[in-house]
């Protein structure tokens, strides 16, 4: 008894004094912070209110976090509001992504769009999978046909995690869908779980650059070797920075990353704002066709629409070149952010938004008599069900997402891509924060999402009463105006008849 005793009254004496070493150290530790606030003079809040002022940069960082659980409503959150996060969580774990009681979806928002069901709806008996689609059909060595509508848009292995590549993968592959690559280069993940890439060619030429960072035909080469690289986009402008080249900040530039790009290690990897080989339409379609010559695929670009006067030069070009000069495909992006790091003045207030841009292209293609030649695909915000057939019915071919895809893995919309601090492992190479990221898991779930879109989309296809997605026109659906009313799309974007002079090619 007297052993026991004498056991707890040493654990207390233990427990007494390490209290008061504890307490020492927080008391020095504010004197520290204080002594620092009052004396430091870059920040006032912290000089006029030393150690209590530093709360509030710690409430605004974790403000990030926590207002979308406990203050925002569930569609007044941007980027992207609770009601679309949450649409895209369900799909992805595959669950019941019914709702009850009535939207809470307001009908009088200026550019919201409603669809206008069918009194005879297409029966499940007659509905038809969605059509295949060919690009560079006579016109590539080896064409791609593929009936998959929505796709995984470019992300770069670098600004994601190696389990965020491996399960968006082996997800597309489950899905039957493409992946795109992004500027940062093909690497062994991409190709892991064998399904189709689209290899996105950057100003910085990641990837296929020689030692002077011009573009390597022979670097082409061994990437086109690749059965699965099926296409290749050569990427102008994107939509989080219309102007400026990619950023991954050199914490993120590891031995792996740097020679995927052909770059230092642990250096900023900053892309140019353009491709110094392209200063015209001219050089566009050159470029355009060296690279299918020398790869024997098909191929297109990427842009942001801004000024528009140059889509009119170019078809005129590819007229006077000839029909085949034309790119495989124009892939549109929206001016209103993306996965990269930007600066604000671009991400904010930078060239059109997609529901500007994207009518804007398909009429100019079909007033030239190209829209059957050169396929549109458009990426920006579209990751729910209606805004993807918003675009199948203006006009869009495919339709590619990124940040959607990120929510299938788990994104929370942290804001933390540029940081190299994402809590979920999807943009950052710290092995503790990627440890969270599963990629069998993940995998299923980028698949479950692509899968359960797509079905959505034909689900309102077919209460608009046709038979496919692609089948969707713009008098199947209205947008609302600024007087809180609906206009039919083909009213606000009157179908357009190819010119008279092109009339023949377009047939």
């Amino acid at each position: 008894m007297d052993v026991v005793t004498n056991w707890a009254t040493r654990l207390l004496e233990f427990s007494a004094a390490l209290f008061v070493f504890l307490i020492g150290c927080a008391v020095l530790s504010i004197i520290y912070i204080y002594i620092r606030d009052v004396t430091q003079t870059q920040q006032a809040i912290r000089r006029n209110y030393p150690v209590v002022g530093r709360f509030r940069y710690w409430f605004e960082h974790m403000g990030e976090f926590f207002r979308q659980y406990f203050f925002a409503l569930d569609r007044d959150e941007l980027p992207f509001n609770r009601a679309q996060r949450s649409w895209v969580y369900r799909a992805a774990k595959n669950v019941d992504s019914t709702v009850a009681f009535g939207s809470t979806r307001p009908l009088n928002q200026p550019g919201d769009v409603i669809f206008l069901n069918c009194p005879f709806p297409t029966l499940s008996e007659d509905a038809v999978p969605a059509s295949a689609v060919t690009f560079g059909e006579s016109v590539a060595t080896t064409p791609f046909t593929t009936s998959s509508f929505f796709n995984i848009s470019g992300m770069s292995f670098g600004a994601l995690s190696v389990p965020a590549v491996q399960s968006l993968s082996k997800g597309a592959k489950k899905a039957g869908v493409w992946m795109n690559t992004g500027e940062g280069g093909l690497s062994p993940y991409h190709l892991e779980g064998g399904a189709d890439i689209i290899f996105q060619i950057g100003t910085a030429k990641y990837g296929v650059r020689d030692e002077q960072g011009n573009l390597s035909d022979e670097k082409l080469q061994a990437i086109a070797a690749h059965e699965q690289v099926r296409m290749f986009e050569i990427k102008m402008s994107q939509g989080a920075k219309p102007g400026k080249g990619g950023i991954l900040p050199r914490n993120k530039v590891n031995a792996e990353i740097a020679a995927i790009r052909g770059i230092p290690e642990g250096e900023d990897s900053i892309s140019p704002n353009g491709h110094t080989e392209i200063r015209s339409v001219g050089d566009l379609l050159d470029m355009i066709a060296r690279v299918r010559e020398v790869t024997g695929k098909p191929v297109g670009f990427k842009a942001v629409i801004g000024a528009y006067g140059w889509l009119e030069t170019l078809m005129e070009e590819i007229h006077q070149r000839g029909i085949d000069s034309a790119p495989d495909f124009i892939t549109i992006d929206s001016a209103d952010g993306g996965t990269g790091a930007a600066p604000q003045s671009l991400m904010d207030f930078m060239g059109l938004p997609i529901k500007r841009s994207l009518p804007m292209v398909v009429d100019i293609l079909e007033s030239y008599g190209l829209k059957s030649r050169v396929k549109v695909i458009v990426s920006g915000k579209l990751i729910n069900p209606a805004e993807v057939a918003w675009a199948m019915c203006i006009g869009a071919d495919f339709i590619t997402s990124a940040r959607g895809f990120m929510f299938s893995l788990g994104c929370i919309q942290a804001l933390q891509c540029n940081k190299n601090t994402c809590p979920t492992g999807i943009t950052t190479h710290d092995p503790k924060l990627q440890h969270g990221l599963v990629v069998s898991d993940k995998a299923e779930r980028v698949a479950h999402y692509a899968k359960n879109l797509m079905y959505e989309v034909g689900v309102i296809a077919h209460s608009c009463g046709v038979a496919e997605p692609r089948q969707l026109r713009r008098m199947h659906a209205q947008m609302i105006n600024d007087h809180g009313l609906p206009d039919s799309l083909d009213v606000i974007h009157p179908p357009v008849t190819p010119k008279p002079e092109f009339q023949q090619r377009a047939e």
